[in-house]
This record gives C-alpha cells, sequence and structure tokens, in this order.
C-alpha cells in the first residue's frame, strides 16, 4: 500500500492530528506563552529512524532523505513529536555512517543537500521537530582532517592523538598502551607514512579526535551551528564516554587493568577495566560547551535546541550529562536502563527497580526519559517478547517525562536472523561464524515494514540492503491499521492519550502487588486519575486497585488502552472488581473528576 493510502487509513481510525492545517502549523509565539506547562520537548515522543532502512525512493535498495520525505507524515499522525536521524553524512560506510569524511555534506546514497532541506522544511511544515545525530568522537581516516593531520599539516596535526610508541629492551617498537578497541584489538593503529600510532577506539578506520586541541573543539562547534542554521531543532550525541581520554604522564599512556571477569579474549574489550579511556572529567565540560552553542540558538529564535546524548556507562555517569543549573548540559541523556536491565524473563520487581533507577539518580528539576530500543540493541518483541511487545509499549507512554521509540517499535517489529556469509555489521565481521551472532546488529537494522508488498514496501529494489523480515506479510504497518486492534493502534491510542493532562500532568505512584503485577497511578487534582496496570506473570491477576492505592474505590473505569490479549476495545467501561488482566499484559484505565483533561 502506498503511504498516502496508509494515512489515509490513519485518519480513518480517527487519531488526531490536532493543530496541523492546510497551511501548515503556525510559527511559534514571539513570547513566552502564559499557558504552555512544558517546553516542546519535556513531555515529548521521539523516533529514531534508521535512514538506510525507512523508505528507498530511488529503487537501490538503501533508504534515503527522499524516502523519508514521502512518508514522514506517518509519524506525526502516529503521535510524534521529535525525529532523529542516524547519521546521514558524507562517509566511506564501513561503520554505515559513523564513519564521517566530511561532516558538512550529505552521503550520495542518502541524497543532496537539497533532499535534506527539503526534508527539514517538511517536518518544520507538518510540527516536527527533526534532530541529526552529531557523531564528535573520531572521524573517518579519508577525512582531509586525518589526511592533513597524518601529513602534519598545520594546525590539523594534532586533530587525532598521536605517538610514536614505546621501544622496548630488544629496541621492537610497540604501542604507547594497552587500550582495546570497541571491535577488538589493540586501539591504536601504525601510520607508515606519519611514523607514529594513532588512536582509534573504534574501528581502525575511525581515528578519535583530539579535545585537548582548542582549534579542534571549535572546528566541531561550528559543525554544530552549520546545522542549526538549517533549522534542526538539535542533536543526539554519539559515543560520548569515549570522547577523552586519560592524558600522557612522562611521554606515556597508562595501561588499563585485567577485568578478570567477562573474558580471557586479551583481543575482547570486557578484557579490560577502561579506566583511562571512558568516562574522563572533561567530557562533562564538553557537553556544557555544547549546549551553550545550542543555546545560542534558542535565545535567537525563542525556540528550545535540544541535546540527547548517548552512553552506556555507569547510572551515575549518565546522569551527570544534565549538568548543573550553573553548566547545564544535556536535556536528554538517554536512560538505557530500560535496555540493560531487563530481559525476557524480567520479574515485575526487575521493573520497578529499573524505573525507580532513573528518578533516584537524575538531578532535581530534571526531566526523566525512557528508551526501550535503538539501532544497537536487539529489538523489544525479540528482547523481551512477543506477548510482551504492548505491555512494554504502554509502559514507554505513560511513564512521566519523555519517551523514544526506534522505528518498527509501534508494530512490534522482530530481529531478522541473518547469516554469517550475509553479515555487514563491522561489529559482527571483526569475530568469527561461531560468535558473530553475539556482536551482530543487523538483525535490528532491517527495513521498515510498510505493508505486505514487494520488500515490505520499503523499495522495489530486486535486492534490499539487508534483508526484510521474514515476517513482513503479517507485520506490516497497513495490516495493523486494517486490523481492528493491533499493536500499532494501540501504540497510536497511547501517543494520543499522553498529550492530556492525566499523563503530562499526573504525579506518579509505583507499586509493586505481590510477586507479579505493577500498578501506577497518575493523577491530577479535580481532574482525575489514571492507573496503570502491568502483568508480568504467566497467569491473570486481580487488580487490587482501592487496597494499593486510597481514595480509588470506584468500580468502574474507562479503558484508554490495553494489550491485544486482553481483548477489551479502548473506551469500554469495565467492573474492576471483577477484572483479571490477562499474562504478560498491560491496560490503561482511566476515572475523571472533572472536564478539564485538556490537551497539554
Amino acid at each position: 500500500m502506498h503511504v498516502i493510502g496508509i494515512l489515509a487509513l490513519l485518519l480513518a481510525v480517527g487519531h488526531t492530528t490536532q493543530g496541523i492545517g492546510p497551511d501548515g502549523p503556525k510559527p511559534p509565539p514571539k513570547g513566552p506563552s502564559p499557558k504552555a506547562k512544558f517546553d516542546w520537548w519535556e513531555r515529548g515522543n521521539f523516533y529514531q529512524i534508521y535512514p538506510r532502512s525507512f523508505k528507498d525512493s530511488d529503487g537501490d535498495g538503501i533508504g534515503d532523505l527522499k524516502g523519508i520525505t514521502q512518508t514522514i507524515d506517518y509519524l506525526k499522525v502516529i503521535g510524534i513529536d521529535g525525529v532523529w536521524l542516524s547519521p546521514i553524512f558524507k562517509s566511506p560506510m564501513n561503520d554505515f555512517g559513523y564513519d564521517i569524511s566530511d561532516f558538512y555534506a550529505i552521503q550520495e546514497e542518502y541524497g543532496t543537500m537539497e533532499d535534506f532541506e527539503a526534508l527539514a522544511a517538511k517536518c518544520a511544515s507538518i510540527g516536527l521537530k527533526l534532530i541529526l545525530d552529531f557523531v564528535p568522537n573520531h572521524s573517518s581516516d579519508e577525512h582531509e582532517y586525518f589526511r592533513l593531520s597524518e601529513e602534519s599539516v598545520e594546525p590539523y596535526r594534532d586533530y587525532y592523538i598521536w605517538h610514536s610508541g614505546v621501544l622496548d629492551a630488544n629496541g621492537t617498537r610497540h604501542p604507547p598502551s594497552n587500550w582495546i578497541s570497541v571491535f577488538r584489538g589493540s586501539a591504536w593503529q601504525w601510520s607508515d607514512k606519519r611514523q607514529q600510532y594513532y588512536l582509534h577506539q573504534f574501528q581502525k578506520k575511525q581515528p578519535d579526535l583530539n579535545y585537548r586541541n582548542p582549534a579542534l573543539v571549535e572546528e566541531m562547534k561550528n559543525v554544530m551551528r552549520f546545522w542549526l542554521n538549517k533549522g534542526i531543532a538539535g542533536f543526539r550525541i554519539d559515543a560520548l564516554p569515549y570522547l577523552y581520554e586519560s592524558e600522557e604522564v612522562d611521554g606515556r599512556y597508562r595501561d588499563e587493568p585485567r577485568s578478570g571477569l567477562v573474558t580471557d579474549d586479551p583481543d575482547n574489550p570486557a578484557y579490560l577495566t577502561h579506566t583511562e579511556t571512558k568516562d574522563q572529567p572533561e567530557t562533562y565540560d564538553m557537553v556544557h560547551q555544547w549546549r551553550a552553542v545550542v543555546d545560542e540558538y534558542t535565545a535567537r529564535d525563542n525556540f528550545t535546541r535540544i541535546i540527547l546524548t548517548e552512553a552506556y556507562t555507569a547510572l551515575q555517569n549518565t546522569t551527570r550529562f544534565y549538568g548543573t543549573p550553573a553548566a547545564p548540559g544535556a536535556q536528554i541523556p538517554f536512560n538505557f536502563q530500560l535496555i540493560t536491565l531487563l530481559t525476557a524473563n524480567s520479574t515485575a520487581s526487575d521493573f520497578v527497580n529499573a524505573v525507580q533507577s532513573w528518578p533516584r539518580a537524575m538531578p532535581p528539576a530534571a526531566v526523566a526519559n525512557w528508551v526501550l530500543g535503538n539501532h544497537d540493541n536487539s529489538r523489544v518483541a525479540t528482547r523481551l517478547g512477543v506477548a510482551r511487545a504492548d505491555l512494554y509499549t504502554i509502559a514507554l507512554q505513560t511513564l512521566p517525562g519523555i519517551a523514544v521509540t526506534y522505528y518498527g517499535e509501534e508494530i512490534a517489529m522482530e530481529d531478522q536472523w541473518i547469516s554469517w556469509e550475509n553479515t555487514i555489521d563491522p561489529a559482527a565481521c571483526n569475530a568469527d561464524p561461531e560468535t558473530y551472532t553475539l556482536y551482530s546488529r543487523d538483525p535490528v537494522r532491517t527495513p521498515f515494514q510498510w505493508n505486505n508488498g514487494r520488500n515490505a514496501g520499503f523499495s522495489n529494489a530486486s535486492h534490499t540492503w539487508l534483508p526484510v523480515a521474514d515476517n513482513y506479510k503479517e507485520v506490516n504497518v497497513a495490516a495493523q491499521l486494517l486490523a481492528p486492534r493491533s499493536h500499532l493502534k494501540t501504540f497510536m491510542q497511547l501517543t494520543s492519550y499522553r498529550k492530556r493532562r492525566l499523563l503530562a500532568e499526573g504525579d506518579f505512584n509505583l507499586q509493586l502487588v505481590g510477586t507479579s503485577l505493577v500498578l501506577y497511578k497518575r493523577a491530577v487534582p479535580r481532574v482525575g486519575y489514571v492507573v496503570v496496570a502491568l502483568n508480568f506473570g504467566d497467569e491473570p491477576v486481580e487488580l487490587p486497585l482501592s487496597e494499593v492505592f486510597p481514595n480509588t474505590g470506584e468500580r468502574w473505569l474507562k479503558v484508554v488502552a490495553s494489550s491485544l490479549q486482553v481483548g477489551i476495545t479502548s473506551g469500554t467501561w469495565i467492573n474492576v472488581r471483577l477484572f483479571k488482566l490477562a499474562a504478560n499484559s498491560g491496560i490503561v484505565l482511566e476515572h475523571r473528576t472533572g472536564r478539564n483533561d485538556v490537551v497539554a
């Protein structure tokens, strides 16, 4: 089905497109609005597009910017506020865009600068905020900066991290430290041209930039300004913990200690504890400096630009990226607790502990965010179970703060098995046929499943860059729009409802009931309350609402949304004293005491 048909169906099922008129959204007011309770991002729904896999417009089997522009209305209609694109910049594609050879240019496979500007204009016209991936830790070794640095041309000589290495007693030269790359093996690569080693925390074709060089720091700020001048709403910043390394001591770098925990393989990054190459204190000041850059544009336009940060690190390090009132950092340091702490076998207690860990760690007045999936992790339906796909969608959309959705999670896409022969992810290709599946991210990056036609409606090519998932004929947008109930319709019900005051403003009371049930209540005085129930057990459970939440003795509550296995449609009133919640499912119930539950 063509995207126009998809959108027609979206409108037919009654999902609101409030605020979108024939002439697009009205421009933001020049002064602060007394009615606005939240800035645009503070209760936002964000969506990650992996550009190679969203929509192919030219039949080469690779998604592109024109394809995104053609289908971007879909995101607005299903309730998304901001969309961020994985890297679209010029690249040799050794790491599919995370090895950038020109920070100021668009990768040809994805289109032209004019195509990007058309996408930005389309997003602006429908009120969708566009966010770009900023990859500051490294460039491609094919970047002009690296070529000039390798030739010792000023001012680029120290744009990267170089070292002559160390000589042993026999006069043999070795790398300057024992540091290991994220992609296995030494993090140091010898350059015959410069006769020195350069640092690469990822692939050898991804040399690390040197943030102890003020000229490089300013250069990367100018990259940000270039794209902010194109009208984007901000940046998602990649791989932040690796930005700085410890400084040399007496001309040498300190070795990192053995971890002694995970592996005996000296090429595996888990072999060492990364005391010298991750989470250095200077990183947090750099994020504050970048915040100052985006704040220049916020002040200029009276429209808040934002920073989202990626960091797989200890919780106290991640929340530190929020910064302080005196030195603000990222508005949205990605909260990966639900990714790193939960599995298909997680219990109600596990979920409660994962949820509570974030607000306990974040600073006062910060806004929470919740992330369940991205391009580096197994998909929710695979990692946490298809049966619980709606349960986790309900949680994501009803927890207080910001929700982040990876493309396809709204229809419960699953990982697609990719053979060793067809594997293209460098993280897997650096392994071997026996272990590559432990590292491959290909299964979570397959083309988006629009319909049951050729290549799931993603492309009319004879061959796509990654194969379409085997189940695309059953799991796709068009099928879920036609079904009486579906994962996508549940997602849409929730994204629409979370704009209302009960979820946008309601307080948060989370309770663990027994061994399998999670209940939380969100209430607004003189408006009402919402109760969310999540059953992590294998048997149906009763909902003892009046016992858990005093002053909630109502017998009848209205269903806002529920997991497919619950079998109750939105808008139905149920007797909660007789109701049992199905296994591995969730439900959202509402009680209103007033009529002022307006859109927040």
